[in-house]
């Protein structure tokens, strides 16, 4: 079940990925700053990639305003990689064991030609600097996930 807005977002501590380098992330080390989690099914997938350049875009316009992270289940060396080829602005936190994902409720089954799998569902949290979800943008459409992003940022 997706923590809904006002509820305390569930705290993590996981690998992410900047440029070439990786380190930790722990949420609540965060507190007292604005924080973005994006949830998105696969690195370099053509919905993914056209939102994560989207995002790439529009940096000047969301930059400073929260601590932005995308968040899928790839490891590592796809998220490098996927920074690296798309020139992306941002960390993205590998998910490998779905913890998270399962934590925020959007690792749920899916369906795509009749074939049913578990997989990310495209979901975008905002967090306030009190640790609390301010906003959920659930099944967004890749195009539409900025400008409702910065909505939900102002």
């Amino acid at each position: 079940m997706k923590p809904a807005p006002g509820a305390p977002a569930p705290d993590f501590e996981a690998t992410v990925v900047e440029g070439t380098r990786e380190g930790r992330v722990k949420l609540s080390d965060l507190r007292g700053e604005k924080v973005v989690l994006v949830f998105y099914p696969k690195d370099s997938t053509p919905g993914c990639t056209l939102q994560a350049c989207a995002l790439r875009d529009g940096w000047e316009e969301i930059r400073g305003k929260a601590r932005i992270f995308g968040v899928s289940a790839d490891g590592v060396k796809s998220h490098q990689n996927f920074i690296r080829k798309r020139e992306l602005p941002y960390p993205l936190i590998a998910d490998e064991d779905r913890g998270i994902c399962g934590a925020y409720g959007v690792w749920v089954e899916k369906s795509f030609m009749g074939r049913k799998f578990m997989g990310i569902e495209r979901t975008t949290f905002v967090i306030g600097a009190d640790g609390r979800i301010s906003a959920v943008l659930e099944k967004v459409s890749p195009p539409k996930h900025l400008a409702l992003l910065k909505e939900a940022l102002a």
